[in-house]
């Protein structure tokens, strides 16, 4: 089935706008379902993310030009004046004129014919006056709508973090973001994979951290002959930092609680030097396959791939050397790669709060005496991380707390726990707490 590329992306949107769909999800059925080649689905991904995470700020610069409230608005409309926004302010090398025409073209085909008058009206406007508008912003509402992050948030943000940090947690998740891999070193080294990616046509960069590589590239980066023969997979720094602080070593006992897609055990077996025990577990088979393919892949024979209910006490997993509970979280350290998330009420987060609490309880009980513990989120939310680890260390006085990574740079102090945030870390945010059990 042919179709253009604003069609596609138009299409995206009203799924995720009507159905509450995830961005990548409905991206990737669309691609499967229509006939796009590498340039369109590059077009297509650059306006569907483009328009989700900078929804607040368009429709505020469209209100600015409706004589209606923007609620009033048909959804179609609504979406096809965010696309046009969207192209007119913030791709530049897109004519205004054709942001114009194509939109009020989206309208036509779209039995929208009585709204492409206002859809030219409005979107001529926007490109003679839209930014004028957003200079006009001062204090928490500049940050919400030059940021696209609900004031809740914003408010939220500045309270823990302070004003300035909070803007930048926000502008950070709004900048193109690099694709971060982990080299395999059971089958190959950094400065090998480098090489091998470069033949590939695939440019892959050192950072600071031993064995993380960026990928500069656009390129199908699950298609590479390096990734089918296991040389690589993708992992955020964070998670490789996450995994560091474990201190693993050759033939210890190591339970990974929340594991799928796996990416954590993976590293942990290569600290392991794929020797020893690992279990990574998962509550849905599916995810438990995931966990297998993806070990399977990358020739490590460690893992235990696990079906198992985190909250649940398992006797199988006692007496364990470390065990690391990444648990189910709001992802609000992910905004910049799920921009959806930011949206969702922080009041959802409350439900969250008491199944970590109970999967690290019930995972602690499988650590020995001197075993290590850690407790790892992908938010930023201190009510489901600091807070969360300072109730355990209350109710459980056999474990103590252990600084985490003397050496990386913190945005606010926490005692002994870590908070990565993206503007600083140069990664995703996240959260990490080690424990250890008393001798």
């Amino acid at each position: 089935m042919s179709i253009t590329a604003r069609q596609a992306a138009f299409l995206i949107l009203l799924k995720i706008e009507k159905d509450k769909a995830y961005s990548n999800i409905a991206l990737d059925s669309a691609v499967r379902a229509y006939s796009l080649d590498s340039t369109d689905c590059a077009f297509i991904s650059r306006l569907v993310y483009g328009v989700t995470e900078r929804k607040i700020t368009l429709d505020y610069v469209i209100s600015g030009f409706l004589k209606q409230p923007i609620k009033k608005l048909k959804t179609e409309v609504l979406v096809i004046l965010r696309l046009g926004t969207y192209q007119i302010l913030f791709m530049d090398k897109i004519p205004e004129s054709a942001a114009v025409n194509e939109s009020v073209l989206l309208a036509k085909n779209n039995k929208c014919d009585f709204a492409s008058g206002l859809v030219n009206a409005v979107l001529r406007k926007v490109s003679e006056e839209g930014k004028e508008i957003l200079e006009l912003l001062s204090g928490e509402e500049r940050i919400s709508v030059l940021y696209s992050a609900p004031l809740e948030l914003v408010k939220f943000l500045k309270y823990h973090y302070n004003e300035e940090n909070a803007e930048m947690i926000l502008k950070s998740a709004l900048e193109p973001k690099e694709i971060t891999i982990r080299v395999n070193t059971l089958k190959t080294t950094e400065d090998e994979l480098i090489d091998i990616l470069k033949e590939e046509n695939l440019t892959a960069k050192k950072t600071f951290f031993k064995n993380a590589l960026t990928l500069d590239t656009k390129g199908a980066v699950y298609e590479s002959e390096a990734y089918k023969k296991g040389l690589f997979y993708v992992e955020d720094i964070s998670s490789q930092i996450c995994v560091s602080e474990l201190e693993l070593k050759e033939n210890d006992k190591f339970i990974d609680i929340c594991s799928a897609p796996g990416g954590k055990s993976f590293t942990a077996s290569q600290y392991m030097n794929d020797k020893g025990e690992i279990y990574s577990c998962d509550i849905h088979s599916h995810r438990v396959e995931l966990i297998k393919s993806g070990a399977e892949r990358l020739g490590i024979k460690v893992i235990k791939p696990t079906k198992n209910d985190a909250t649940i006490y398992n006797s199988d997993f006692q007496n364990a050397d470390c065990v690391l509970c990444d648990v189910p979280c709001s992802g609000l350290g992910i905004i910049g790669k799920k921009p959806e998330i930011k949206y969702k009420s922080l009041d959802e987060i409350k439900d969250l709060i008491p199944i970590q609490k109970q999967i690290l309880s019930t995972a602690s009980r499988y650590v020995k005496k001197g075993g290590t513990l850690i407790y790892s989120t992908c938010s930023i939310n201190p009510n489901e991380n600091r807070k969360v680890c300072d109730w355990f260390l209350k109710e459980n006085n056999d474990f103590v707390s252990v600084r985490v990574a003397h050496e990386i740079e913190r945005c606010i102090d926490e005692g002994d726990y870590l908070t990565l945030t993206p503007h600083i870390n140069k990664c995703d945010g996240f959260f990490i707490a080690k424990f250890k059990r008393k001798l």
